[in-house]
């Protein structure tokens, strides 16, 4: 049973007020269907949005960030727990140790980096929670036009894209979640 999300997403602020509102909207959806959100610590952009609507709406909210970057992402004091650590690796790991599910919204970066590695870890069976793309107002086609080209040119399996949910608005996640097969391996994962 899914009941904590991990959700990556960008933490700027300068980013359109579509994204911002979808962010809203997602941490609404997650308080009032009492899924705990696990994200990265900061209170700046779609981060900050996201987890002050799951908070403001009765919901948990565990924040995991690095020490070198508490002050540059300005850590998120009120939440539910805020984990400090010392290096990213160990966020990485505990953010995917706390959650069933990981949700990607739109971000930079880092957001990229952290799909990336969520699915590299799926492809090389460190675990099987599913992974949605919320693909809002089309930010991810491009990214998802390059999983299929390399795909095309045999450097991964149609399995693999066909094990990502994608979904066009926050609107279809809890079905998407309701969706997504039960997990199998365990949920302790391991550090490559």
């Amino acid at each position: 049973m899914i009941k904590s999300v991990c959700v990556y997403c960008g933490s700027s602020v300068n980013v359109d007020d579509t994204f911002k509102k979808a962010s809203k909207d997602l941490g609404v959806i997650m308080a009032q269907e009492n899924l705990r959100l696990v994200f990265g610590g900061g209170h700046v952009g779609l981060m900050g949005i996201v987890s002050d609507a799951v908070l403001e709406n009765g919901g948990e909210v565990i924040g995991i960030i690095p020490d070198h970057i508490a002050e540059k992402e300005i850590a998120h004091s009120g939440l539910t727990e805020l984990h400090v650590v010392e290096t990213m690796h160990e966020r990485k790991q505990m953010m995917v140790d706390r959650s069933d599910a990981f949700i990607i919204m739109p971000g930079g970066l880092g957001t990229m980096d952290e799909f990336f590695e969520i699915f590299t870890w799926w492809q090389l069976g460190l675990h099987d929670k599913p992974i949605i793309i919320i693909n809002v107002e089309g930010y991810w086609t491009p990214l998802l036009s390059m999983l299929d080209n390399i795909i095309d040119h045999k450097f991964a399996r149609t399995d693999d894209r066909d094990y990502l949910c994608v979904i066009d608005g926050v609107d279809e996640v809890i079905q998407a979640l309701a969706r997504a097969p039960q997990e199998k391996i365990s949920a302790q994962t391991k550090w490559i």
